[in-house]
């Protein structure tokens, strides 16, 4: 199976954007942290991502915004562990990475993907990473929900982007507790602002998604709206 096929089979599976990434750009990941680290005979990294829909950006209630989440995080799941079982009626073996599960790091202090999923997207040619550690996609900007499969095949990579963020530091300045003053996201200091439970409605939601609201490219870089 080829590169294009791949894709072709991620499209009919429901992702809206997918690329390939080679190894080589995962030689700066972290300790046990690299695709070899999950994946032993993995020669490609398969990523790709479903549209989030912008309109929960602009809604007064937090539910939107929290229920789509809620729902895309399986979706990309099912995506993935679908085009593992396609991949091996080929005799490719695959394995999907969890589009949220996230474990402790203790050499860097930091929660962790097994394997970094926007980096893998940035990798695979989808978008670059922004100042507010997000992936900017052309098509979609931030409304992008991540996954990625390891693959045992050495598939054709796609070209990476050219980086877009022109680190215009407006969601460093909207952000309520200061979670990006240093280069690197203050994961804590934005969790415990952004996720929690509502104790008046009685209800886990999302409340804060500021930097994403702010960034002039929040709507792709194509403007196709």
């Amino acid at each position: 199976m080829d590169s294009k096929k791949v894709k072709e089979l991620l499209f009919s599976l429901g992702a809206d954007l997918c690329g390939i990434a080679d190894l080589s750009y995962f030689s700066n990941a972290p300790k046990g942290y690299h695709p070899l680290d999950v994946m032993p005979t993995c020669k490609s990294v398969i990523s790709f991502g479903c549209r989030f829909p912008v309109g929960t950006l602009i809604c007064k209630s937090p539910i939107p915004y929290t229920r789509v989440r809620n729902s895309i995080v399986p979706k990309v799941d099912a995506i993935a562990l679908d085009f593992c079982i396609e991949m091996e009626k080929s005799e490719i073996v695959c394995v999907p990475i969890p589009a949220n599960e996230s474990q402790w790091d203790k050499n860097t202090g930091r929660y962790r993907s097994i394997i970094s999923l926007k980096h893998a997207a940035q990798a695979a040619g989808l978008g670059t990473i922004g100042r507010h550690s997000l992936l900017i996609t052309p098509e979609f900007g931030s409304m992008i929900w991540l996954g990625a499969v390891l693959c045992d095949a050495g598939l054709e990579p796609d070209k990476t982007l050219e980086h877009v963020c022109d680190n215009c530091n407006r969601c460093v300045d909207i952000c309520p507790v200061n979670a990006l003053q240093m280069p690197e996201l203050d994961q804590q200091k934005c969790w415990n602002h952004a996720f929690g439970d509502d104790e008046e409605i009685q209800s886990w939601r999302i409340i804060c998604h500021k930097c994403r609201d702010i960034c002039p490219y929040n709507l792709g870089t194509k403007n196709s709206f």
